[in-house]
């Protein structure tokens, strides 16, 4: 598509639509507040975003925490860690014909 003819064609309606000397209603104080906004300091929009954010992972923290101390023993892990440690570390040494 041609853009210089796409910008005539756009001038040309813009043109056909009468002028109106009417402002909608608080039109000034929506466009300063509009301007206001946008300038506003990077470091406040990350401040806004981690607040709102804070919510959601303290109830996710929760929920999480809950199904940990509820679940009990569901065969993953043992209460007594010893004997999967000291046979872990004796495997190297019990195979056989295994050297470094």
């Amino acid at each position: 598509m041609n853009l210089a003819e796409l910008e005539k064609k756009l001038i040309a309606v813009a043109r056909a639509i009468p002028a109106n000397d009417r402002v909608p209603y608080a039109f000034e104080q929506r466009v300063l507040a509009r301007l206001r906004r946008s300038s506003v300091d990077l470091g406040v929009d990350w401040a806004t975003a981690l607040w709102r954010a804070a919510g959601p992972c303290l109830g996710i923290a929760a929920v999480l925490g809950v199904l940990t101390w509820s679940g009990g023993s569901s065969g993953g892990f043992s209460a007594n860690p010893e004997p999967d440690l000291e046979s872990s570390l004796y495997a190297v040494v019990d195979t056989p014909g295994g050297s470094w």
